[in-house]
């Protein structure tokens, strides 16, 4: 049996019977800091600024074995016993299991679902991160664009599946899920972090744009993308 996790001495707990979330709100940041705001949780948040090696602190790494945002201990975990996670979309099939919301309860239902959960952890947060390295961070760094015009190419292929699989359907599963707030996040990244909706031609994904809408109009979603921003 793996020893019992602490709470992080850097990040006490004000309120030990509460969720403990460490994070920052990139896109994977925010899938979980939306899904606990959705479903309505008693959490606390604890900042995790990547930008100045948070992630590396031991206390962190104890939790998170992969020094990645974002993590939680749950006080209240399985069997009882406090409980630490790591691995976003894990994390949130682990709520939605805790609480009974936001995933489906059939074996087919669920089949269904983790295939667009690992899409998005596969395929949509990685190469929508690598557009985003080349199209911000690496640009002026490199002898041609190969690498910005790879990824964006890419990307958009990417946001015609999502467009496809949202065209007879309001929410990703059906119903609005831990599906959508995993993948969501990472699409307004490409908006409003990456700036590259008229370079990436998002117009012309008019199903996205109508997803993106809704996802917009609910407080908690919003509520939610704000969680362990840095100040």
């Amino acid at each position: 049996m793996s020893a019992i996790p602490l709470f992080p001495r850097r990040w006490p707990p004000s309120d030990p019977a509460a969720i403990q979330l460490y994070s920052l709100n990139t896109p994977n940041g925010q899938k979980v800091g939306v899904c606990l705001e959705e479903m309505g949780l008693h959490y606390e948040p604890h900042l995790v600024d990547i930008t100045k090696g948070d992630q590396m602190d031991a206390d962190f790494i104890r939790i998170s074995p992969n020094n990645k945002i974002p993590a939680i201990i749950d006080p209240d975990g399985p069997e009882g016993a406090l409980f630490a996670l790591m691995e976003s979309i894990v994390i949130l099939q682990y709520l939605a299991d805790k609480t009974g919301q936001f995933f489906p309860r059939t074996y087919r239902a669920r089949i269904e679902a983790q295939q667009w959960l690992t899409f998005q952890a596969a395929h949509i947060g990685p190469m929508f991160g690598q557009f985003g390295h080349f199209h911000v961070y690496a640009k002026g760094k490199t002898s041609d664009a190969y690498g910005e015009e790879r990824y964006a190419a890419e990307t958009r292929r990417l946001l015609g599946v999502l467009d496809a699989r949202l065209q007879e359907r309001d929410y990703l599963i059906g119903d609005y899920s831990i599906v959508d707030m995993a993948t969501a996040p990472w699409v307004d990244c490409l908006v409003d972090f990456y700036k590259s909706y008229e370079y990436l031609g998002m117009a012309e994904f008019t199903a996205v744009a109508r997803w993106r809408a809704q996802l917009a109009s609910r407080p908690a979603y919003q509520r939610g993308k704000e969680v362990c921003r840095v100040v």
